[in-house]
């Protein structure tokens, strides 16, 4: 996911988008404790996508003011 992609998106759907890699990396961190994680680098990948939406979220914001 690059943050191009993401500047397209409305302010709701980025909301949406959050909310669900937040949900995601929450379920990763369960698998880790438990673990289940196969794949160690789907966390890192996960925390960058998250960080790049909030970035964009805040720039939308920063616009708007």
């Amino acid at each position: 996911m690059k943050a191009s992609e993401l500047r397209e998106n409305t302010r709701e759907e980025l909301v949406e988008k959050e909310t669900e890699l937040s949900q995601q990396l929450f379920n990763l961190r369960l698998q880790k404790v438990t673990g289940q994680l196969e794949n160690a680098n789907k966390m890192q990948q996960t925390r960058r996508d998250l960080a790049r939406v909030l970035t964009v979220l805040r720039e939308k914001e920063k616009a708007e003011a």
